[in-house]
């Protein structure tokens, strides 16, 4: 099996990186002397995006090295119940375009500091900026980077230190240029990320039908309904070996929808996409990204099914090994060393913007952050659109530099990058969401009950974590929320922890709020128009089929 680039595959890759950069460079030149000292337009590309730029850039910043590898692994260790995670996103934003982004823009907020500022108080909102800031450089920009650098060397055999400092550079090339420049050059890398993703899918499908004497797509994607069976069903039953990754009907009606909520609507580089525009162009963007969610698994989990059923009748034994184990996260970078010669490189570009994508984007909101919620509010108060703008530039080199530093020293191998991510992101988001929501559409909640969403919520998850030390919760399995691990202790689901985080947190919030209103407490209110969530004909049909599509998945996959 052949782990290094011929000189087909540069000459791909070098065609893309010259689009990218190329078109990157005349977006940021034409833009230049009208708008690049005002920071709204450097931060957010403030009314010039349009809504195919805003849906691709969602899609490529979400999109990165944790969903090709370690979905694809995911894949190919349970198949397509992973998909959960893609399809029930595609409902969430739904859900963010009718009623979250109303309420951001309405109020003219773009960041979400600013949001708990001016609903809350000062503390909450450099609290949770302060939080954020380390999140993005701690577990997003250094999971990105050092997965992405993984999957690089596994192809192509280039260094992996060297693969972090390239992509790092790369990313900061694009993000330099500001939202605008993120904005338009993520149309191109989606589009990469797209045909590369699809060349790598159908390759892997063909090859299972070789395998079993036929030919075709269509042929080895039904081979691989009944060789893997067990991996075509998205609810998972208590018996089943990965019920503690997805419980049950917990990915429809439980913790699936926090995670989700909170990562599409109350997240920095991900609502960014959508701040600097109008709110029709904001919907109709998002609506784009919901249609590109459905088509995710087709590109990063049906490449790890194919490499199950392969595996399973003997390929890949050597190369899916590390340390005498089986390791499902190789399985996407074994099949693109499948690849022929040009193809990898297409696959190896697809890879690249993902990633590329993904870093410019964390970069330039741990810039915005930084700049407009901290370093003009408390540092500088008196600073100049010039100054903002260069400080945010700087902001974005640093964070780039620390992320390449300490990412080799916090195990995200070891973990696993998708588990890595979703374990430290979901301490804190049930009570970060509990915050917002009630926020958005509770007059009555206080500042004292945000603060208690934001600490408690994080304490609870901790609690909830080491609870099985403490105490027996064998009781509990009978209702689907505990389940033994290797050494028959009973554990919490991770997706159900935070559903229990979520309501307790919303329960403290109630009632120190309550309180806080009998104390005579006035909170601070948003301005909400029932009309600003009124929908348009063509956004209700589109988010009517996109319904209709999700419903027949489940139904057919159940």
């Amino acid at each position: 099996m052949n782990n290094r680039l011929v000189l087909q595959d540069y000459l791909v890759f070098i065609f893309y990186f010259l689009v990218v950069a190329g078109y990157g460079y005349y977006v940021y030149q034409r833009k230049k002397k009208a708008s690049i000292s005002a920071s709204h337009d450097y931060f957010l590309a403030e009314g010039s995006l349009t809504w195919w730029a805003i849906g691709a850039s969602l899609i490529a910043s979400n999109i990165s090295a944790e969903q090709f590898i370690g979905m694809s692994g995911s894949g190919f260790k349970m198949g397509l119940a992973i998909s959960t995670y893609e399809w029930m996103a595609a409902a969430t934003l739904m859900i963010v375009a009718i009623f979250f982004i109303p309420v951001y823009l309405k109020n003219k907020i773009y960041t979400m500091p600013q949001f708990l500022n001016q609903r809350y108080n000062g503390t909450v909102a450099m609290i949770m900026a302060v939080f954020w800031l380390l999140l993005y450089v701690v577990v997003n920009l250094t999971s990105i980077l050092y997965l992405g650098a993984l999957a690089i060397n596994s192809i192509s055999g280039i260094n992996t230190t060297l693969c972090m400092y390239v992509l790092a550079i790369f990313a900061i090339f694009i993000t330099l240029g500001g939202m605008k420049v993120i904005g338009y050059t993520d149309v191109i890398q989606v589009f990469f990320l797209i045909l590369g993703g699809l060349v790598t899918t159908y390759i892997a499908l063909n090859l299972v039908s070789e395998k079993f004497g036929g030919t075709g797509v269509v042929n080895g994607f039904k081979i691989m309904t009944q060789q893997a069976n067990d991996h075509f069903h998205m609810i998972f039953e208590k018996d089943n070996a990965n019920y503690m990754d997805l419980p049950g009907m917990t990915v429809l009606i439980g913790g699936m929808w926090i995670v989700n909520l909170n990562y599409w609507g109350c997240n920095q580089y991900i609502t960014q996409r959508a701040l600097g525009a109008d709110l029709k162009t904001a919907r109709a963007g998002i609506l784009f990204a919901a249609f590109l969610k459905l088509m995710m698994p087709l590109i990063v989990v049906l490449p790890g099914i194919a490499a199950y059923v392969l595996h399973q009748q003997g390929n890949f034994q050597t190369e899916m090994n590390q340390g005498g184990e089986l390791n499902p996260d190789k399985a996407y970078p074994v099949l693109l060393n499948l690849l022929p010669a040009g193809l990898k490189g297409l696959s190896f570009a697809a890879l690249t913007a993902a990633i590329v994508a993904s870093l410019a984007g964390k970069a330039n909101s741990i810039s915005t952050i930084f700049t407009l919620d901290i370093y003009k509010k408390k540092i500088n108060p008196e600073a100049s659109e010039a100054k903002m703008v260069s400080i945010g530039k700087i902001t974005v080199v640093v964070a780039m530099i620390l992320g390449v530093l300490i990412a080799p020293l916090l195990g995200i191998d070891k973990k696993g990058g998708f588990q890595y991510i979703q374990e430290y992101t979901g301490f804190v988001s049930p009570g970060i969401f509990a915050m917002f929501i009630l926020g958005f559409f509770w007059k009555k909640t206080t500042s004292n009950a945000a603060l208690f969403a934001t600490v408690g919520g994080f304490a609870f998850s901790l609690f909830f974590k080491f609870l099985p030390n403490i105490m027996d919760l064998s009781f509990l399995a009978q209702f689907g929320f505990a389940k033994p691990n290797a050494a028959g202790v009973y554990e919490i689901p991770f997706l159900d922890r935070m559903g229990f985080v979520f309501l307790i947190s919303v329960l403290g919030m109630v009632i120190i709020s309550l309180v806080d209103n009998r104390r005579g407490v006035v909170p601070n209110g948003l301005e909400i128009d029932r009309k600003m969530f009124k929908l348009s004909p063509g956004f209700t049909v589109g988010a009517l089929i996109i319904v209709g599509l999700l419903v027949a998945l489940y139904s057919v996959y159940w």
